[in-house]
C-alpha cells in the first residue's frame, strides 16, 4: 500500500509531538495555554493516554511556537526530543526490525501512524541512501511553517536513525529547496553535516554501507508482532472514520467527473442539509474538501505526468487554464512549472 497523508481534521494522534513543542516553550517561560491557543487541545489532554488530535491541531501548535519562541533552534530541538519510545507501537516496530535498511522502509511504510504533516520516501543509490521529503503537505503552509516542519523532521529523522543504530551516524549533507533562512548557520550544528540551500529537493544524505547494519536492539519474533500491529493500525487509520473522509474518498475515486454537493449527498443517502451540517461539525466544508482532493491531484498529475496545465484544468473541472494556475498558487504558493522542476 502506498504511504499516504491523512486528512488535515482527523483526530487519530496522541498528543506527543505537541506535548514536545509545550514543554520546551514552558522551559523559555511561554504558558501551555499561550502554546495550545486556538488549536482546541487542553492542557489537561497532553497528559491524556486516550485523547486524540489532528494534523491541523499539531500545525496550529508549531503556528504558535514559531511566533512565540525567542530561539530559532526550536523546531531541531523538538525533533531531538521526539524519541521513538514516544511514538508506541511505530517506535518499537523501528526499533526492533532487523536491519537499517528495513528501518528506512518501515519508517516510510507506517509513517501515517506518526502525525505526519508532509511526505517522506527513501531511496537507496550505488553510493548513497537518501530521504526525501517532497512538496507536499497535509495543508497549505507558510513559509515559516514549511521551514519549522523541515527543520524538525530532518531533526526527528536524524534521532530516530541514531537510537535504533545505537550508534551516531552523521549524514554526508542535507539539503534544502528553500534559500538560507536567518538562523541558516545553526543548522550544521543540529544536523552534523554540511547544509546546502536553494537547492532542487529537500534531502537527508546518507553513505549506504549503514544499510546493512543490524540495529542493537533487533529482534525478529518483536520485529514480527509489532509489525503485524502496525499494518492493522494503518488499514484502520485508511478506513473512512468520518463523512469528510467519505466524501475525500468519493472525490478521489471521480477525478475527472467533479460531483456537485447535491450528487454526493444522494450517494451518502442523506439531503444536502445534513451533510453540510455534519461537515461543520467535523470542522471542514465541501468545498475545503473539494480544494484538497483537486490539490493533491493537481500536484500528482504535475509531478507524474506530462499533460499540460489545460489538460489538467479540464481534469480537475476548471473552466480554463488560468482559473487553475490560481488556484494553483493560491494552494501551494508556487506555479506549475516551479512545482514540476
Amino acid at each position: 500500500m502506498k504511504p499516504s497523508l491523512p486528512l488535515p481534521d482527523e483526530r487519530i494522534y496522541p498528543p506527543y509531538k505537541i506535548g514536545v513543542i509545550v514543554d520546551i516553550l514552558a522551559e523559555q517561560g511561554i504558558s501551555p495555554e499561550d502554546c495550545l491557543r486556538g488549536s482546541q487541545v487542553t492542557v489537561e489532554d497532553l497528559s491524556n493516554a486516550f485523547a486524540l488530535t489532528s494534523v491541523s491541531q499539531y500545525l496550529t501548535v508549531c503556528e504558535n511556537a514559531i511566533s512565540l519562541s525567542r530561539d530559532p533552534a526550536i523546531a531541531f530541538e523538538a525533533g531531538a526530543r521526539l524519541h521513538l519510545s514516544a511514538y508506541g507501537i511505530y517506535g518499537y516496530a523501528l526499533m526492533s526490525c532487523m536491519s537499517l535498511r528495513d528501518y528506512f522502509r518501515l519508517a516510510v511504510k507506517y509513517r501515517r501512524l506518526t502525525t505526519p504533516p508532509t511526505m517522506i520516501e527513501f531511496a537507496e543509490h550505488a553510493d548513497t541512501v537518501v530521504w526525501t521529503f517532497p512538496e507536499v503537505f497535509v495543508s497549505n503552509p507558510s513559509r515559516e511553517l514549511r521551514e519549522f516542519l523541515i527543520e524538525l523532521q530532518f531533526s526527528v529523522n536524524i534521532t530516530h536513525l541514531q537510537e535504533v543504530a545505537g550508534c551516531k551516524y552523521t549524514p554526508l549533507r542535507a539539503c534544502f529547496s528553500y534559500p538560507p533562512p536567518r538562523h541558516a548557520h545553526i543548522y550544521p550544528k543540529y544536523l552534523g553535516c554540511p547544509c546546502l540551500f536553494g537547492q532542487p529537493r529537500c534531502e537527508l544524505i546518507y553513505d549506504n554501507s549503514i544499510l546493512d547494519q543490524k540495529p542493537h536492539m533487533a529482534h525478529r519474533l518483536t520485529a514480527a508482532l509489532v509489525q503485524e500491529m502496525c499494518d492493522q493500525l494503518i488499514g484502520q487509520t485508511m478506513e473512512p472514520a468520518d463523512l469528510s473522509t467519505k466524501v475525500y474518498q468519493i472525490l478521489v475515486g471521480k477525478p475527472g467527473e467533479s460531483p456537485s454537493m447535491d450528487t454526493i449527498a444522494r450517494m451518502l443517502n442523506m439531503s444536502v442539509r445534513t451533510l453540510r451540517r455534519h461537515l461543520e461539525m467535523e470542522g471542514t466544508s465541501f468545498q475545503a474538501i473539494v480544494d484538497d482532493v483537486r490539490c493533491s491531484l493537481a500536484l500528482k498529475y504535475l509531478k507524474t505526468t506530462r499533460m499540460n496545465t489545460s489538460d489538467i484544468a479540464m481534469l480537475l473541472g476548471f473552466s480554463d487554464a488560468a482559473n487553475f494556475r490560481r488556484a494553483l498558487k493560491r494552494w501551494t504558493g508556487k506555479g506549475a512549472e516551479e512545482l514540476r522542476r
